[in-house]
């Protein structure tokens, strides 16, 4: 037994380098390391897993290796490793396993964990970035608040629009035709308040609200053809709970409605059968254009009744050549009957799955602890959860790469009062790999940010914003009226 232990010292210390240490400790259990990369799957080619150790431990030396004897170490407060060497490791070993040895120093010796591994997917991710809005969490005010961008790749970010270029308004989060950088939009809210679109390079400012429909554009998805766009149009209020300590806000809303709007002419096509006395929210279009899947609530007594607010998943055709709908909506998820509600579908844009939220009741999963991610199957309409990348805590506002292979979305697990983003992969049978938050180059950045990132999407390319011009645009008022079609 002495002999073993001699031997795995010594290996241990050849491992680490660290002659100078009286000795090295084996631990038999995992690290505690932050993030949580302890068996997740990757691509291969994104930005290295940085992380860190309990401050009990002054320094970290980990060491990345492969089945053919390729390493990769790093050492310091927390463990950062080359970006470009993290690339070569893992693009070597696609669909294949890596091992990562950890060991933390304190007290004048080095203690070294059980290794744990990272698997490298067989599906590559090849989007460029991520986008996102960020803000400080609040509920009538905010303070600075910006759309952003991140490469995927590397840890840099960069802003497509801050609030600094338009003072005194919100901002609605960047929403692409299928993750494409050339056709978007974003909502800003106010006294001077607009649908901003940009297709191509050029942008308008439209005033979505005409004298047919009951707010401003809320809620939107691009149609496949890049011709349309739906929106939900809803009033939205938010309630305060007293004596309970699992939810105390709820967002919910008094009426909404769904439209389609036709945006080369910038007209509205309405149909009485999205604009009933129930609630109609959280429009997207099937990837190929034919199917319109929304959410629809029985009416009932907001906010007293606010607890007893379902929302089913259905669907109605819809014909861009003939700009008609179809005659009926159909359910596609029952959920009012289960005692549930389904908010949010994210049809994948291979035609083959949906992404939603599941939770007990309401439209606002965010706010909901329980609110998990199941995934339906457009083929033979089985629905299921998403066990491993489901959490304790609510998992929300989520997203598909543009091979839908890879889904990202924002979980509050961690502390349970910020929203980060989390990427999983999703394989041919619609199974999730344990999600890895999204990397870091100071993984200690997420202990020391006052931001929250919301309703996160991936982007093919980088997105190119010009923000010269905003203030003015945002002032002027001067905004395209889109009309109804008659």
């Amino acid at each position: 037994m002495m002999n073993r232990y001699i031997l795995a010292t010594l290996t241990a210390i050849s491992i680490f380098l660290v002659s100078c240490s009286r000795e090295t400790v084996l631990r038999e259990e995992l690290p505690q390391i932050f993030p949580d990369y302890i068996g997740v799957t990757v691509p291969a080619g994104t930005a290295p897993l940085n992380f860190d150790i309990p401050e009990e431990y002054s320094k970290v030396f980990a060491k990345v290796s492969d089945s053919r004897g390729n390493t990769l170490t790093a050492k310091g407060r927390y463990a950062g490793f080359n970006v470009g060497k993290w690339h070569e490791i893992t693009e070597a070993n696609v669909g294949d396993t890596l091992t990562v040895t950890v060991a933390g120093y304190k007290d004048g010796r080095w203690e070294q964990f059980r290794p744990f591994m990272i698997f490298v997917s067989e599906y590559p991710l090849e989007d460029y970035g991520v986008t996102y809005r960020k803000f400080a969490p609040g509920y009538e005010t905010y303070s600075k608040i910006g759309i952003y961008q991140r490469n995927i790749h590397n840890f840099k970010e960069e802003p497509i629009l801050e609030g600094s270029l338009v003072p005194g308004q919100c901002m609605g989060c960047h929403t692409a035709n299928a993750t494409s950088p050339e056709q978007f939009l974003f909502h800003v809210r106010g006294k001077h308040g607009a649908t901003v679109i940009q297709e191509d390079g050029r942008r308008r400012w439209l005033e979505t609200q005409t004298d047919s429909t009951i707010s401003r554009a809320v809620y939107s998805y691009w149609h496949p053809s890049g011709e349309y766009l739906a929106h939900s149009n809803n009033i939205i209020r938010q309630l305060f709970w007293t004596g309970n300590n699992e939810r105390y806000v709820e967002v919910y809303d008094d009426v909404s409605d769904v439209i389609v709007h036709d945006v080369r002419n910038d007209q509205y096509i309405l149909t009485p059968l999205l604009m009933t006395e129930d609630f109609e929210t959280y429009p997207a279009f099937s990837r190929d254009g034919k199917t319109l899947f929304f959410c629809s609530a029985p009416k009932v007594d907001v906010p007293a009744q606010a607890e007893d607010l379902h929302y089913n998943l259905c669907s109605i055709s819809f014909d861009k050549d003939t700009e008609t709908f179809g005659s009926q909506v159909d359910t596609l998820i029952d959920a009012v009957a289960a005692g549930k509600s389904v908010t949010f579908p994210r049809p994948s844009y291979d035609g083959r799955w949906l992404l939603y939220s599941y939770a007990d009741f309401g439209c606002f999963p965010i706010n909901h602890k329980e609110a998990d991610l199941w995934l339906l199957d457009l083929q033979d309409g089985s629905t299921h959860p998403l066990e491993r990348a489901n959490s304790s805590y609510c998992e929300s506002f989520h997203n598909w790469s543009s091979d839908s292979h890879w889904i990202l979305f924002t979980s509050r697990r961690g502390d349970s009062l910020y929203s980060r983003v989390y990427i999983a992969q999703i394989d041919e049978d619609g199974n999730a790999s344990k999600p890895f938050l999204l990397p870091q180059k100071d993984p200690g950045f997420y202990h020391k940010t006052l931001f929250t990132f919301n309703v996160p999407d991936f982007t093919k390319e980088k997105v190119d914003f010009k923000a010269r011009g905003v203030y003015e645009e945002a002032f002027s008022d001067q905004r395209v009226k889109v009309t109804v079609k008659q």
